[in-house]
C-alpha cells in the first residue's frame, strides 16, 4: 500500500462571488484512518469534499486524490453520500442500487447479488420491489448507505452520514464504517455533531468560517488540551464559577467541566468557590471532549473575527 495520502489540500481556496467558502486551506488524509472533517454547518465543508473529489476546482491551491487527481478514474475508486440525497424516486430499490453499481463498473450480476445482501443486513429486503418513494426517510437513507459502498471503494466519504436515521440505525451504520475502518478502507466523516466524530475517529480536522483552525490524532490534540477543562463536583447552584478566565461551562459526570479561555489559572475559580463558601467535593484538570476543543478554538476565531469587522 502506497505511503502517500489518500487526499492531500495545499493552500486550496474556493470563493463564490465575494463570499470566501474555503480559505488557505492544508489537509492530509491518511490512507487508512478515519478522518473527521468538522465544524457547524457553512464551515466550508461541503465545498471541501466537493473539490476533493472534482465537482468543484479550487480558484487557488492544489488537490491530489488518491495519488492522482480528481477526474473519472480516481473517482471510481471513491464512494460518495453526499449531503443532498439522490436516488431516483421511480425506480425500484434493487433496480436503482443496481444501476448505480454498474456505472461505477460493477458487473450487473455482482451488483445484485451484493445488492441483495446489503439489503438483507440493512432490514431492507422486504421492501426490495418497491419504489424508492414508498420508502421512510430514514429506509432511503439507508438505500443511499448502500448505493455508497456497492463497489467496494478504496475513499468513503460520508458527509452528515446519520441525517434522518434513529439511534439503533446510526448505531448499525456507525459498526459498518468500523469494519470498512478494519479492512482499510480510507473513510473521510464529515459532520457537525461532535460526539458522533468522537466516536468514529481516530484523526480530525475542525474548520470555523471557512478556515481549519486546529487538525492532527485525536489523541494527540486531547493531550494536547487537557489543561484547558477543569471538571468541578461542587454542592449548590454554580454562578460561582463565572469569570473571566471562563469560556464555557458544560454538564458533566455529575458535576460540571469548566473551559478555560487561553492562558487562564484555573486556581483563581477555587479561590472564588473557597470565598463563596461552596463545598466543593471535586476539582481536576481533565481530558476534554472533542466538542470543547472545539468551542475552545472555533470561540477564539469568532472573536478575533469579530475584532475584525469591528475594526
Amino acid at each position: 500500500m502506497s505511503t502517500r495520502p489518500a487526499v492531500q489540500l495545499s493552500r486550496v481556496t474556493k470563493r463564490f462571488g465575494d463570499h470566501t467558502a474555503v480559505s488557505a486551506l492544508d489537509l492530509n488524509i491518511p490512507r487508512g484512518s478515519i478522518y473527521g472533517l468538522l465544524g457547524p454547518n457553512g464551515s466550508g465543508k461541503t465545498t471541501t469534499i466537493r473539490m476533493i473529489i472534482g465537482i468543484l476546482g479550487p480558484d487557488e491551491g492544489t488537490v491530489a486524490l488518491l495519488s492522482g487527481v480528481p477526474d473519472a478514474r480516481t473517482r471510481k475508486q471513491v464512494g460518495y453520500l453526499p449531503e443532498e440525497r439522490g436516488l431516483y424516486r421511480k425506480m425500484s430499490v434493487l433496480d436503482v442500487l443496481v444501476f448505480l453499481a454498474e456505472i461505477r463498473g460493477v458487473p450487473r450480476s455482482t451488483a445484485a447479488e451484493r445488492s441483495r445482501r446489503w439489503l438483507g443486513r440493512l432490514e431492507l429486503d422486504e421492501w426490495t420491489t418497491m419504489r424508492v418513494e414508498d420508502l421512510s426517510k430514514g429506509m432511503q437513507q439507508k438505500v443511499q448507505f448502500i448505493a455508497t459502498v456497492l463497489h467496494e471503494p478504496d475513499l468513503l466519504i460520508l458527509d452528515e452520514p446519520f441525517s434522518g436515521l434513529d439511534p439503533i440505525n446510526q448505531d448499525v451504520l456507525e459498526d459498518i464504517v468500523r469494519e470498512f475502518h478494519d479492512r482499510g478502507t480510507t473513510i473521510l466523516f464529515s459532520t457537525h455533531l461532535m460526539e458522533q466524530a468522537e466516536r468514529l475517529c481516530d484523526s480530525v480536522c475542525l474548520i470555523s468560517q471557512a478556515e481549519k483552525v486546529l487538525d492532527g490524532r485525536l489523541d494527540d490534540l486531547k493531550r494536547a488540551e487537557s489543561k484547558g477543562v477543569v471538571d468541578v463536583l461542587f454542592d449548590g447552584a454554580n454562578n460561582w464559577i463565572e469569570g473571566p478566565e471562563v469560556l464555557s461551562i458544560e454538564p458533566a459526570s455529575g458535576g460540571v467541566h469548566v473551559l478555560l479561555k487561553e492562558g487562564a489559572d484555573a486556581q483563581s475559580i477555587l479561590h472564588r468557590g473557597v470565598a463563596a463558601g461552596v463545598h466543593i467535593n471535586r476539582f481536576e484538570r481533565v481530558e476534554p471532549s472533542l466538542h470543547e476543543i472545539f468551542v475552545k478554538h472555533a470561540g477564539r476565531k469568532s472573536g478575533r473575527r469579530s475584532a475584525e469587522v469591528a475594526q
